[in-house]
């Protein structure tokens, strides 16, 4: 388990902008920003750097600083943490995860006429004929558990050329400035750390989204 005072100062790299590429941090501008001498800071980035949720590139002109992935998901843990514990102030919360490549289901059904009635009804936009999909990272699987205790808005299932089509399930959402929905088949093909995301657009080239980008789903009240 992190250390509280190492965890505060891998929040401070990541304001400093550790989370977008390496940074260049010295001793003493850490320890002010910490509110501790330079050798406390020093130690601090030291202890990071061994459980590797830092990489430091140290040369004769000072040192570099690049949150790894390790440290990334330390950040979202604690953030989910705040999320939960302020969840009865607001009921919204996040769920980060990776962009990855669906089945091609999603652009099919999505298509459908009794689908798309039904989710322009309750969502107040026509889906875009695909779904987004997402890989939530691990601190966000306790909250995507959670939202199984929202309302969730039915979408009925149907037969057509003789084939039936399945119910689903979708609560709002949105992706910055996007409303969006999640949707959940009656009969799904994927694990439930897996999300399928509808849109009015097509949020990969909306975002310019690829396989293992991370975005952050907002699930408002």
């Amino acid at each position: 388990m992190i250390m509280p005072e190492d965890l505060q100062c891998l929040k401070v790299l990541a304001l400093m902008g550790g989370l977008n590429g390496p940074v260049r941090v010295s001793s003493q501008s850490l320890g002010t920003a910490l509110r501790t001498s330079p050798q406390t800071a020093s130690r601090r980035l030291q202890a990071l750097e061994r459980r590797m949720l830092l990489a430091r590139a140290v040369g004769t002109d000072g040192q570099s600083i690049t949150i790894t992935r390790g440290g990334k998901e330390e950040l979202r843990r604690e953030f989910s943490d705040y999320c939960r514990l302020f969840s009865k102030e607001s009921e919204s919360c996040s769920l980060f995860g990776s962009v990855i490549s669906g089945l091609g289901e999603g652009k099919y059904y999505m298509s459908l006429d009794h689908y798309v009635e039904q989710f322009s009804r309750v969502l107040g936009f026509v889906p875009f004929p695909g779904t987004l999909n997402i890989r939530l990272h691990p601190s966000s699987l306790s909250i995507r558990k959670q939202l199984d205790q929202r309302d969730w808005i039915s979408i009925d299932g149907f037969t057509a050329d003789e084939r039936s089509f399945g119910n689903a399930r979708c609560l709002p959402c949105r992706l910055h400035e996007t409303p969006c929905g999640i949707v959940i088949p009656g009969r799904s093909h994927y694990p439930d750390d897996v999300l399928e995301v509808i849109a009015p657009v097509s949020l990969r080239e909306t975002y310019r989204l690829a396989d293992s980008d991370t975005i952050a789903v907002e699930v408002a009240p």
